[in-house]
């Protein structure tokens, strides 16, 4: 069994341990957003670890859109890589648990239904894509 890895970053780790350890009870909006956000559980790309990260609440039918915007910075949140090394991952929605697979969207036509819901989601992602020349790596997140 992979060992967990705790976020680096203080207010992720503490988002983290506030929703898991209320069993999704408490800490399920996005800092001091107000807007609900998910945990997805996922495995490190080099390390092999359990990682977990908070991240915008886009519910599209049963799936869930993962945006790796990393606030329009030059670079891909570290996620993004760990993503695409292990599909697998578990999504805690509230009290809810799923086993999901992410796989990236590259199409543009569904790309841009999944960008345009999570920007309906979530207004910032549109700043942040207009911050940035990278192309912010869009996943979906499906029931297994």
């Amino acid at each position: 069994m992979p060992e967990y890895i705790p976020p680096a970053i203080d207010w992720v780790r503490e988002q983290v341990e506030l929703y898991e350890g209320s069993g999704g009870t408490e800490g399920t909006t996005l800092r001091d957003t107000g807007l609900p956000c998910i945990i997805v559980t996922h495995q490190g790309g080099k390390t092999g670890g359990i990682r977990k990260i908070p991240l915008m609440r886009v519910k599209v039918g049963q799936s869930y859109v993962l945006v790796g915007s990393y606030g329009g910075r030059p670079k891909n949140p570290v996620w993004v890589y760990n993503l695409r090394a292990h599909q697998d991952v578990e999504i805690r929605d509230k009290t809810e648990v799923m086993k999901m697979r992410v796989r990236e969207v590259t199409n543009e036509k569904e790309r841009k239904s999944l960008w345009d819901a999570s920007v309906a989601a979530f207004p910032s992602y549109a700043e942040y894509q207009a911050k940035t020349d990278r192309t912010i790596p869009v996943f979906l997140a499906e029931p297994v």
